[in-house]
C-alpha cells in the first residue's frame, strides 16, 4: 500500500493536464480521443449526461467528501475495490488492472469501478496502466475538469509515485 503524507498533499492537488473551467468547453477534445477514463464521481455523471461513455470510471459515491445520491451506473461491468482516503491499495491497484485488461481486450468495454474509500489517488495508477493513447478525466475542486494526456504525463505520474509511502 501507498500512503500520501501530509507534508506531499499540496504537490499532489496541482493538475497533471489543462484544465477546462467549464465541462462543455472540453466535449469536442473528449469526443475525439479514442479512449476515455474518468476518476470521480462528478466527471463521470457529467461524461454521462453528455451522452459519452468512459472506456472506465472509477467512482467512490462521494463528490467533494460529501455523500452524494446519485445513479451513475452505466454498464454491467462492475468491480469493486477497497481504498482508504489517502492511500493506493494494492486492491486498487490490480481492480485497475482487471478494468484496463478487460476494457483494452474487447470482452466487455466499458468498465465501472466502485471504490469503497476514496477515489482521488486513482488517477496517477490509471496514467500508469492506462493505454498511450488514453486521456484521464477528472475533477479539480472549484476549479473544473483535468484532461490529462496519458502519454504526455506518464514520466510525472512516476514521479509522484515514488514520493508516496510504501507499507506492508
Amino acid at each position: 500500500m501507498l500512503i500520501l503524507e501530509d507534508n506531499l498533499r499540496y504537490e499532489f492537488k496541482k493538475p497533471l493536464g489543462k484544465v477546462y473551467p467549464l465541462f462543455t468547453d472540453a466535449i469536442n477534445s473528449i469526443k475525439s480521443s479514442k479512449f476515455i477514463i474518468s476518476v470521480g464521481d462528478a466527471t463521470t455523471n457529467n461524461l454521462l449526461k453528455a451522452d459519452i461513455y468512459p472506456n472506465i470510471s472509477i467512482i467512490d459515491n462521494l463528490i467533494q467528501r460529501k455523500n452524494h445520491n446519485h445513479n451513475i451506473i452505466h454498464t454491467e461491468n462492475v468491480l469493486n475495490a477497497k481504498n482508504p482516503p489517502g492511500t493506493i491499495t494494492d486492491d486498487l491497484w490490480e481492480t485497475i488492472g482487471v478494468a484496463i485488461e478487460k476494457s483494452t481486450t474487447g470482452d466487455c468495454e466499458n468498465q465501472l469501478i466502485i471504490v469503497d474509500g476514496e477515489e482521488d489517488l486513482a488517477v496517477l495508477p490509471m496514467i500508469l496502466m492506462g493505454p498511450e493513447e488514453a486521456i484521464v478525466l477528472y475533477g479539480q475542486p472549484n476549479e473544473g475538469l483535468v484532461f490529462v494526456n496519458i502519454f504526455d504525463v506518464k514520466n510525472k505520474a512516476n514521479e509522484l509515485i515514488k514520493k508516496l509511502k510504501k507499507v506492508s
